[in-house]
């Protein structure tokens, strides 16, 4: 049998955070930035409601969870659309603006889909290279040429952890050619309270040549259910309403992400408890001169150059104790280093302790 012929993409494709061991049945998952506390109680009871229309199409506009966004946010609504995660978005944003030998600046090491979906597309993916692995404005804007059309940024950024001030964000989209579309994503923008920055929603809300990314998979503790959002100029988010898929949010992700924004309580919670138990676990790492980013999302980017074990050997161990980290040399190529996600209280001690018997001084 014949197989018809299909494009072929020099393409490393994205690993997502391992969550099985061998032959263990119970692990700890700190390899993907999960929310530490799960989601919220007020959606767990729109999920277990067993009077869902499940056989009705959804709305295909998601008009109710737009209108909550823009409430709790202060944006338009018209100016938001909601994708399955904010990948799905990433995707529509490359086949609107990128073309064939297009070019697409992106820092070294950010978000992985942003090179996937540009190199789908067919666009030339220009790496600019990072200051002791935080985001250079500087070589950002060397990589600028007549080609550039699109340049993304995580803000704070994945997976390093650093993230650029408001002073920073300001300049580049300053400096930056003004038709260059700028996409940041504010994908961890709950959990900063440093005061040095600024999400891209509040620094960008009302310019046409900037476009912010949002998720629920974090903060909000939605993952699996697969919702996120853009905003933009009410331009650009008509042209991508004509290539969204028809129904891509499904009716219960709509309802619990609704719910999710109600809950106040709970995302504060959220952020005292990363705060808490970020700032907690950097301090016990470094005892053991394993050293990490300055506390700002949900994960510690681990650095074992000075320690006397290395990044692997620890990873190893950890896994024979059922608790997953991510390699960053998957799809990152950072070598000796690990990313760790904040976990609940009962994970946060489990990892302690199991660096303590693994690392004994």
């Amino acid at each position: 049998m014949i197989t018809p012929n299909f494009k072929k993409f020099n393409i490393e494709p994205y690993k997502p955070g391992k969550s099985k061991v061998k032959n263990l049945k119970k692990v700890i998952k700190l390899s993907a930035n999960e929310s530490a506390l799960g989601m919220s109680s007020k959606a767990k009871r729109i999920i277990s409601n067993k009077n869902q229309n499940l056989d009705k199409y959804p709305d295909g506009k998601s008009r109710n969870l737009r209108k909550a966004i823009s409430k709790v946010y202060k944006c338009n609504s018209e100016k938001i659309i909601c994708g399955a995660g904010s990948d799905e978005v990433i995707q529509m944003i490359c086949q609107l603006f990128l073309n064939p030998k297009d070019e697409v600046v992106i820092p070294e090491y950010s978000f992985l889909m942003y090179r996937i979906y540009s190199k789908i597309v067919g666009a030339k993916v220009v790496l600019a290279r990072e200051s002791n692995f935080r985001v250079s404005v500087k070589e950002i804007l060397k990589k600028i040429t007549k080609k550039t059309k699109v340049v993304f940024i995580a803000n704070p950024n994945n997976p390093t952890g650093t993230y650029l001030t408001k002073k920073e964000l300001l300049n580049l989209r300053k400096i930056l050619n003004k038709k260059i579309l700028l996409v940041i994503d504010d994908a961890y923008a709950e959990y900063m309270k440093n005061k040095d920055y600024s999400s891209g929603l509040d620094l960008f809300k009302n310019k046409n040549n900037v476009f912010i990314l949002r998720t629920f998979s974090k903060i909000f503790g939605l993952a699996s259910l697969r919702v996120g959002w853009g905003y933009g100029s009410k331009k650009i988010v008509d042209a991508l309403n004509m290539i969204k898929p028809p129904f891509n949010i499904n009716g219960v992700a709509q309802l619990a992400a609704i719910e999710s924004l109600k809950d106040k309580k709970f995302i504060n919670k959220s952020v005292r408890h990363n705060l808490f138990y970020a700032k907690k676990i950097k301090k016990f790492l470094e005892t053991y001169n394993i050293f990490s980013n300055s506390v700002s999302a949900n994960f510690l980017l681990l650095n074992f150059e000075k320690c006397r074990y290395s990044a692997n050997y620890l990873n190893e161990k950890l896994k024979k104790k059922g608790i997953i980290l991510r390699s960053t040399e998957d799809g990152y190529h950072i070598k000796n280093k690990l990313r760790l996600t904040i976990g609940s209280k009962k994970e946060n001690f489990k990892f302690m302790n199991v660096i303590k018997q693994v690392l004994k001084k």
